[in-house]
C-alpha cells in the first residue's frame, strides 16, 4: 500500500538491528495529551516512534517533532493515517497507540516477548482509564473480559504485530470507523491475539464527556450494528450526530 502523494513527510534514520521497534499514532489536534503519551514511548531500545498528523491547526505536530518523532502529514481519517505510518516505519514490529494513551514502562520487551510465544499472531494490553470512580472500573472489567476470554482488544489497547503480517493482510481496511476491530477479526483467523499483563493508560475523556452509561451503550449498539452488516458509513454519520460534544472537545 502506498502513500498518496498528498502525504508529506519528515525523513527519519532508518532503524538498525533485529526486533525493532515502530509505533505509530495517528492525531488529529491531540496537543493537549499528546506530551504525555510520547514521553510513555521513551525508552533505550530501538524504538522508531512516528506521528501521523490528520491536518491539526493546534500545535500537535510541533510537540511531535520536539519529542524527536517522524511527522507525516495526510488526509485525517484514522486507518488511512495508520496504514501512512505503517508504511513509512522501518521496524520489524508495529505498535499502534492512541494519542491520548500511555505506554507501561518496558512495553517494548513486552511487545517482543508477547510475539514470540507459540501461536501468536498479534497483541495488545489491558486498559486501565485516567480518572475516578467505579463505572471505569466496570468498564475495564468488561474489557479485560472481552480481551481475554474473546480475544478482541480494541485500538485504544495498543495493538502490535509484526510488519510483515499487518502487511500481507493488507493494513487496516479502508473504512471510515471499526477499522480496528476488522483487523482483530481477520487476525483472529490466522492464530492467537495475546494480552499482556500490564496495561496501558487511556485518557477518560470519552466517558467524561457523554457519562460512562451512555457511552458504554453507545459503544455496544456500534459494535453490534457493524457486526450485524450496517454500512461503516452510515455507523460513521451515527457517530457523528451521536458523539458531537466528543467531537468539539478533540
Amino acid at each position: 500500500m502506498a502513500i498518496s502523494s498528498s502525504v508529506s513527510l519528515d525523513i527519519a534514520p532508518v532503524l538498525a538491528g533485529p526486533q525493532a521497534l515502530s509505533v505509530v499514532i495517528p492525531a488529529l489536534n491531540e496537543a493537549a495529551t499528546l506530551s504525555h503519551t510520547l514521553r510513555s514511548v521513551q525508552t533505550t531500545g530501538p524504538v522508531e516512534v512516528i506521528v501521523v498528523d490528520g491536518g491539526s491547526w493546534d500545535s500537535t505536530a510541533a510537540i511531535a517533532r520536539s519529542h524527536q518523532a517522524q511527522v507525516i502529514t495526510t488526509a485525517p481519517g484514522r486507518a488511512g493515517q495508520m496504514n501512512a505510518g505503517a508504511q513509512a516505519a522501518t521496524g520489524e514490529i508495529l505498535l499502534f497507540l492512541h494519542a491520548d494513551t500511555r505506554l507501561p514502562l518496558g512495553f517494548d520487551d513486552l511487545v517482543r516477548h508477547t510475539l514470540s510465544q507459540p501461536q501468536v499472531v498479534a497483541g495488545a494490553f489491558h486498559l486501565a482509564i485516567n480518572g475516578p470512580g467505579w463505572g471505569l472500573r466496570l468498564v475495564e472489567w468488561g474489557v479485560r473480559l472481552r480481551s481475554q476470554r474473546l480475544q478482541m482488544p480494541y485500538g485504544d489497547q495498543g495493538i502490535f504485530l509484526t510488519a510483515e503480517r499487518f502487511h500481507a493482510l493488507g493494513g487496516f481496511p479502508d473504512q471510515p470507523i471499526m477499522e480496528d476491530l476488522e483487523l482483530i477479526r481477520q487476525l483472529r483467523r490466522q492464530g492467537r491475539i495475546a494480552i499482556t499483563a500490564a496495561a496501558v493508560i487511556t485518557s477518560n475523556r470519552r466517558w467524561q464527556a457523554l457519562g460512562v452509561v451512555y457511552t458504554t451503550a453507545f459503544n455496544q449498539v456500534m459494535i453490534a450494528g457493524y457486526l450485524w452488516g450496517v454500512s461503516t458509513y452510515r455507523l460513521s454519520r451515527w457517530y457523528r450526530y451521536w458523539k458531537n460534544p466528543l467531537r468539539r472537545q478533540r
